[in-house]
């Protein structure tokens, strides 16, 4: 990639488009304005070409546009993508009908089961049969290809997923099956499990390639329109694509496997929170990141986040493991909840005060846009607390009106309840910090970690606003909220390397290590890999990684553990043992003498080194900031509305100090300074808060 250009990056949420522009040695330019769900691409052209001109910029002076966007993520969960249909292997068809043959609730009776996309009916098989060693068994009966394409056709499949048994080990079938598909309806579009997801585990690996299938047309779609919008308006740059793993990749490599798009957005924020926690010297930090529709929560040590292959999407119950569509891709793993600044909020039968998941998006958004919204939300209740200023809300391309709000409030809680808006608000408030705070410490006990001892790190339109808040029901003493939060997520993607991961099933014991295997197999990933990433590198290194997933013999989960970047030889089996008792005791707090050790699964991950960034210097605290007016807002600790200072971030230098409770409003969102709370600004401004009495304070080093 030219670093003598610009680089533009635009994140899609549900609610706002965010833009940032970075700028060859000059910081950003950044930008928000509502998403357009009808048409995704129409508002991140609108976005784009505002940032373009508040930067000064023609399309000729940007080097790549990168692009995260939840389009994936929605299209599953809403259940908006293709019609699609499943070839299997004859005695198969019902992998998904049988799953993991067990009821995530069995004390439920009325359980919901998740939504597997593909009904039976679409499901048929054909004859052949690989061996787990990846022989044939059975040969591929290719004159029975044109039945199973007329059942497809009868249930009008437009998308279709092939998985056959063991094509892990040998793709040969599926390849051949595509080609003939390719014949005979060149215009069906085809999901291969050997490419998709080549792992062991034939019900997950089905339903990642389904969940592929499901979106692919979709994303080809939308991803094609974006590339050829992009041309149209003069830009010739290279368009990469963010994926759930947290790199770039290519778009030709997006479109043929956006399932692994799903998490593509959040990541971003991931990656923002890792390079602020190396810069700031944290080496235990939760990620926090609200935005309209939902809030994403990351557990990040040593300034990498927690990563896992195993996510679900679409749970019919909340934070009940089993309940959604399980797919094995890589993925930076957090938890996110429908909680966000348009989370709609109300009464259930038992007279309690709900938040979420229902949000109202960007269109007609909460009550107080005033765009025909009339329940009331979590940005309704923020606006009748005072904590957001309409006159300065979403740099003023929304115009906020605190009636509205106050009449949806009064009549969706006020009323059933008997409160006043003032109190139904701060109930809103409450409910949904709540929320977010039983969420992260599920997050943080199923991981085996504490959230005490954290630093936060609040970024997305409502993170600031709400991060003292949350940090108070979490026990987290210190929070940073970095410059430009509002777009932290389209920021991080500019931090993200270009990468590509490939898992492959390759099983060995350390007993019976096949070293010229394993190194053949590495050759070949490597080969790849390195080919995808080469197409975005730009001349740049290429730093190739190597995992093996290893376990107790009899066990049904692996471990991660790293390889050296060269061949194995039997010389490393000791190193490899050790390596794996030692990870497993980090987990498990134990490790099982004498048990046989197996590797199921390899990984290589190529990449482009990750940016390194500048070190902040420890915090100097100087004056007190000199507050810009003052505004009613309503005061937790006292129970009433106040005035409380209202403070412009533009206008705060290294080393103010911000006393709470406080407001520091910048463009695109605001950070409430809690009372208990005091805020100084470090030497890059980063906004660092620290509750009063914590022995750290605000400095770090």
């Amino acid at each position: 990639m030219d670093s003598s250009k610009a680089r533009l990056a635009v994140d899609i949420g549900g609610t706002f488009t965010d833009v940032a522009i970075s700028l060859p040695n000059a910081g950003f330019v950044t930008t928000k304005c509502p998403t357009t769900p009808d048409d995704p691409v129409r508002g991140a052209m609108h976005g784009v070409s505002l940032a373009m001109e508040r930067a000064g910029l023609g399309p000729a002076d940007i080097g790549s546009f990168i692009h995260g966007t939840t389009l994936a993520t929605n299209a599953l969960i809403e259940r908006k993508g293709a019609t699609v249909g499943v070839i299997s292997t004859q005695g198969f068809r019902d992998i998904l009908e049988i799953a993991y043959e067990r009821r995530y609730d069995q004390y439920d009776l009325y359980l919901e089961k998740p939504d597997m996309l593909v009904p039976r009916e679409r499901c048929v098989t054909i004859s052949e049969r690989m061996t787990a060693q990846g022989d044939v068994h059975a040969a591929l009966d290719e004159g029975s290809l044109d039945d199973i394409l007329a059942v497809l056709d009868n249930h009008q499949v437009k998308s279709l997923a092939v998985c056959l048994l063991h094509s892990y080990a040998n793709p040969a079938h599926e390849l051949r099956l595509a080609d003939l598909i390719a014949e005979r309806r060149p215009e069906l579009s085809v999901s291969l499990s050997s490419q998709v997801s080549p792992e062991i585990r034939e019900f997950d690996r089905l339903c990642t390639t389904v969940a592929n299938a499901y979106i692919k047309p979709l994303m080809a779609d939308y991803l094609s329109r974006l590339e050829q919008e992009l041309k149209q308006n003069g830009y010739g740059c290279p368009l990469f694509i963010i994926t759930s793993g947290g790199g770039m990749t290519t778009l030709d490599t997006a479109v043929r496997f956006p399932i692994r798009l799903v998490e593509s957005g959040p990541s971003g924020g991931a990656i923002l929170a890792c390079e602020i926690a190396k810069a700031c010297g944290r080496d235990e930090v939760v990620s926090f990141d609200m935005g309209g529709t939902t809030a994403k929560i990351c557990m990040i040590d040593d300034g990498t986040p927690q990563s896992s292959r195993h996510f679900e999407i679409a749970r019919a119950a909340r934070f009940m493991k089993g309940s959604g569509l399980p797919v094995r891709i890589p993925v930076i793993e957090m938890i996110e909840i429908g909680a966000g600044g348009g989370s709609v909020s109300g009464v259930d039968r038992l007279g309690r005060i709900t938040v979420g998941p229902e949000s109202a998006g960007a269109q007609p958004g909460p009550a107080s846009y005033g765009k025909g919204g009339e329940r009331a939300t979590v940005t309704d209740a923020d606006v009748a607390l005072g904590y957001i200023d309409p006159d300065l809300f979403a740099e003023g391309l929304l115009q906020l009106d605190t009636t509205l709000a106050d009449t949806a409030i009064l009549r969706d809680i006020g009323e059933p309840l008997g409160l006043d808006a003032e109190e139904s608000a701060y109930g809103i408030s409450q409910i949904v910090d709540e929320n977010m705070a039983s969420a992260a410490r599920v997050h943080a006990v199923e991981r085996g970690k504490s959230l005490k001892n954290r630093t936060m790190i609040a970024f997305g339109g409502n993170g600031p606003l709400h991060a003292t808040r949350l940090a108070d029901k979490i026990g987290v003493n210190q929070i940073i909220v970095p410059c430009d939060p509002g777009v932290g997520s389209a920021i991080g993607f500019l931090n993200a390397p270009v990468s590509y991961e490939i898992v492959r099933s390759l099983y060995v014991t350390l007993d019976a290590f096949d070293d010229v295997s394993i190194n053949a197999l590495f050759a070949e990933m490597t080969d790849e890999a390195t080919s995808i990433v080469e197409k975005g590198a730009g001349g740049d290194d290429i730093i190739c990684r190597r995992t093996a997933f290893m376990r107790y013999s009899g066990q049904g989960h692996e471990i991660e553990v790293a390889l050296p970047d060269r061949d194995l030889t039997t010389g490393d089996l000791p190193g490899l043992r050790d390596a794996y008792d030692t990870a497993y005791r980090q987990q498990y707090h134990r490790s099982v003498p004498g048990m046989q050790i197996e590797i199921m699964n390899w990984s290589l991950t190529a990449s482009t080194p990750s940016p390194k960034p500048d070190t902040v210097s420890r915090v100097k605290a100087g004056q007190d900031a000199t507050a810009t007016r003052m505004r009613q807002a309503y005061v937790r600790q006292t129970g009433r509305a106040a005035d409380v200072p209202v403070h412009l971030r533009h206008d705060l230098a290294a080393g103010h100090i911000v006393a709470g409770p406080a407001l520091i409003v910048e463009a695109q969102t605001t950070t409430f300074v809690d009372a208990a709370w005091t805020a100084v600004l470090d030497e890059k401004l980063n906004i660092v808060l620290s509750k009063d009495g914590d022995q750290g304070g605000p400095a770090h080093g």
